[in-house]
């Protein structure tokens, strides 16, 4: 008789690290798969009813791993990648953009050990104060996990650039971002 049981998805030794150039060809479809397509609607971070075309690619996805004060983040399970995400060192603050899980991994808990350790390594290695991200205005479920996890809406918008199909092709004309920050002086967010 097998009585073990299945780990919950969040589960399991992970490991992180920063980006070679040598991991672009693998990163950009995990992110492409966390929020375009009809991949992207197996997890809850899809993008697919707001923008169709690509999220990114390689040479984006280079500029973030070649960038001073710039890092992609990859987590590791096994070996193999699952998520990633980006810090890019802003003077006081921290950007963290780029973020992507794997959509059948997401909804697990996973998302949340990721941010508290993207959090604890713009802490530790660029001594900041303070995260910041902007995500699209539409995505009220998205902020709304952000806001669970400490970050405050700030009211700041800026435009999405229509017209420039790097960034995906807009499937409605309202688009926007908001800056998200989150003040890394205080203790973690569980």
């Amino acid at each position: 008789m097998n009585n073990t049981t299945t780990p919950p998805r969040d589960r399991g030794e992970l490991t992180y690290r920063d980006a070679a150039e040598a991991d672009v060809a693998v990163l950009v479809p995990l992110i492409e798969s966390a929020y375009r397509g009809d991949a992207s609607r197996t997890g809850w971070t899809t993008e697919a009813d707001l923008l169709a075309g690509q999220r990114t690619d390689p040479e984006a996805v280079r500029q973030v791993i070649t960038a001073p004060g710039s890092t992609l983040l990859v987590v590791e399970r096994d070996g193999e990648p699952i998520a990633c995400c980006q810090l890019e060192h802003r003077g006081d603050a921290a950007y963290f953009g780029m973020f992507a899980v794997r959509p059948e991994m997401q909804g697990g808990g996973l998302g949340r050990r990721i941010i508290a350790e993207a959090e604890r390594r713009a802490r530790e290695r660029w001594g900041v104060r303070e995260m910041q991200m902007t995500v699209i205005t539409l995505r009220a479920d998205l902020i709304a996990w952000y806001e669970r996890r400490g970050y405050r809406r700030t009211g700041k918008l800026s435009p999405f650039p229509y017209g420039d199909e790097r960034f995906g092709i807009p499937q409605r004309d309202d688009l926007a971002f908001e800056l998200l920050v989150k003040d890394l002086s205080q203790a973690p967010t569980p």
